[in-house]
């Protein structure tokens, strides 16, 4: 199986300040595609350590997205994304 996305956790060292929201217990899934014919789902380490961010790069169109986290129980554990044009 080929690796498609490179998931990168970059720690900003601050911890969680506020209670997660209890409607989402078990994270959330986050989804930008906006109803795209072609799309692509990226399972994120979940959930976070604490407050930082997830850099998603995608190896075969180079989209990259920058994802949110804040080290609780409502963190995104995974993220939708328009498929690119391919880079040539």
């Amino acid at each position: 199986m080929s690796k498609r996305h490179d998931v990168v956790w970059l720690d900003s060292g601050r911890e969680p300040q506020c209670p997660p929201n209890p409607l989402f217990p078990n994270g959330v899934d986050l989804d930008s595609s906006n109803g795209a014919d072609r799309s692509c789902k990226v399972d994120l380490p979940y959930p976070a350590r604490r407050c930082g961010i997830y850099e998603v790069t995608c190896l075969v169109c180079g989209l990259t997205l920058v994802i949110t986290t804040a080290g609780r129980a409502d963190d995104p554990r995974s993220v939708t994304a328009a498929c690119q044009e391919p880079i040539h």
